[in-house]
């Protein structure tokens, strides 16, 4: 584990987008929703509005945070998959974690549409041929183009980062 709340994992590791390397980032995906439940069960309302650093997010717009994310990028997969470099819609999830939707609903809606969702986009990544991991998308936020491999990575990366910022919480309070 890393000392810096922020990175409780550390930074997204530089994998080579290797067969093996692509089955650990889908497994990685995979794996999100029932390790993300696991790691807010049995918390109580005043645990969930715990930030998880100083002047971070509260538990709870961490894991809406994580279903805003992760639909997002669902999306740009499936947009690089159906078009030629398409330009994605960057958007700002400091703003989006401050929503009503956020605010007034409570974490099982994003843990279900977290559920169905990677269901989808695991079935999505294993159909993918190493050429479609190729595919790219343009960010205009970041002012360059991403292949659907990085993007793997990233959200394997995130899946876990995530879910560290939780459980590394739990562990340093004692929950």
């Amino acid at each position: 584990m890393n000392n810096d709340l922020r990175y409780p994992i550390g930074l997204e590791v530089e994998d080579s987008p290797t067969e093996e390397n692509r089955r650990m980032w889908i497994d990685n995906i995979r794996m999100l929703p029932a390790r993300l439940q696991e790691a807010v069960s049995g918390l109580s309302d005043e645990q969930l509005a715990t930030p998880y650093r100083p002047e971070g997010w509260t538990v709870h717009q961490v894991v809406h945070h994580v279903a805003d994310s992760h639909m997002n990028s669902f999306i740009r997969f499936k947009l690089a998959l159906t078009e030629n470099d398409p330009v994605i819609k960057p958007y700002e999830e400091s703003l989006w974690a401050e929503t009503t939707d956020v605010s007034n609903v409570q974490i099982n809606a994003s843990l279900s549409i977290l559920e169905g969702l990677h269901s989808r986009w695991t079935a999505l990544l294993e159909s993918m041929s190493a050429e479609q991991y190729d595919r790219t998308f343009y960010h205009p936020g970041l002012q360059k183009k991403l292949t659907l491999g990085e993007c793997a990575r990233l959200y394997s990366w995130h899946s876990l980062h995530h879910t560290a910022h939780i459980t590394s919480l739990r562990e340093r309070m004692n929950w």
